[in-house]
């Protein structure tokens, strides 16, 4: 049996620990006492041995042998079954890791089955072990300080996500990592996950607390509800800033990074230019050096028979004509801006 805590309290005080379930169930009745069973990941089979003893209903004890279920608050006659998911934050994966606690409370016993490590139930029950006052008010304390307990829990998170948003936004204008844009992925998606796991606790408490006066609730217990409710609304207005500034991050990344492409094609558009300017000075010239290239090449052939060969001013009009044309095409390309 996963049993990890198993007593009966008779008005806010621990009665000698029943060696077994059966003797718990005895106990709770002979004593007029409450009864707080605490399993760690029981089997299926212990769970039904439970529901049977306690007449839970079937729906509830579905839900808790399926599992992976969301947070919710559900009551089925005098019994009410809760599902919570605890949350603690890995900082060097940047997640966060989710827990989940089945508590079934009912008139004079609480069940509270728990699948991960967190929350510490051992912690609770000591404190109202210590506040017998408190405790005294019997299985609707117990399902406020395991709420409250959850909540608190909550606290790390929020500061460990907060802290990664904080790194993220100094990230975005230091570093031209492409790397941002996932871990801003990354983490939206914990945010998210986050706000599943926190936003129906809001409605959860609030039901509570309509539903306390016919339940006879005790009006400090309300009260203390009322302080969880705050917590929780903080918390779930915490985490709802942190996923519009995700979402603004990742935008202004975008934004970013379309800026520094633009900035990249203009470099390369005016390096393309420059070097179009420096390809039509190379032209003009070659094209102003090509002419008298061509007149000298012309009359340098060995022919014996050439027009103007043996004319007196064929050596001046063939300097001429070379520093000529080379001067209207200089007059060309520099009219046109090439050189």
């Amino acid at each position: 049996m996963a049993v990890v805590d198993n007593a009966v309290y008779v008005a806010g005080r621990r009665t000698p620990d029943p060696a077994s379930l059966a003797e718990t169930y005895e106990a709770m009745r002979e004593r007029d006492g409450m009864a707080w069973i605490g399993l760690y990941r029981p089997s299926d089979a212990e769970i039904r041995s439970i529901a049977d003893e306690l007449d839970l209903h079937p729906l509830a004890v579905e839900d808790a042998l399926t599992g992976h279920q969301r947070s919710k608050l559900e009551r089925y006659g005098e019994t009410l079954f809760a599902v919570l998911r605890p949350a603690r934050y890995l900082d060097d994966v940047e997640e966060v890791e989710f827990g989940e606690v089945h508590l079934f409370v009912g008139p004079d016993f609480v069940v509270a089955i728990r699948h991960a490590e967190s929350p510490n139930l051992a912690q609770v029950r000591r404190r109202l072990e210590a506040d017998p006052e408190l405790l005294a008010m019997g299985p609707d304390a117990v399902l406020y300080a395991i709420l409250d307990e959850v909540v608190d829990e909550y606290g790390p998170v929020i500061a460990g996500l907060e802290n990664d948003i904080d790194e993220i936004e100094d990230q975005l204008f230091e570093t031209e990592d492409s790397g941002v844009s996932r871990r801003i992925y990354d983490l939206s998606r914990e945010v998210i996950d986050f706000q599943r796991a926190t936003q129906p606790l809001v409605g959860m408490l609030e039901t509570m607390l309509r539903g306390s006066e016919q339940h006879a609730v005790d009006l400090e217990l309300q009260r203390l509800l009322r302080d969880v409710l705050d917590h929780t609304l903080r918390i779930v207005e915490r985490a709802g800033a942190f996923r519009s500034v995700l979402e603004n991050a990742l935008q202004v990344h975008a934004t970013l990074v379309a800026q520094r492409q633009n900035d990249e094609m203009r470099r390369m558009t005016e390096v393309s230019l420059r070097q179009g300017e420096e390809t039509k000075k190379i032209s003009s010239w070659a094209a102003i050096l090509f002419t008298p290239t061509l007149v000298g090449s012309v009359y340098g052939m060995n022919f014996d028979r050439m027009p103007e060969l043996h004319w007196s001013f064929g050596y001046p009009f063939a300097v001429a004509l070379m520093f000529g044309t080379g001067a209207v095409l200089y007059g060309i390309f520099k009219k046109k801006k090439w050189l």
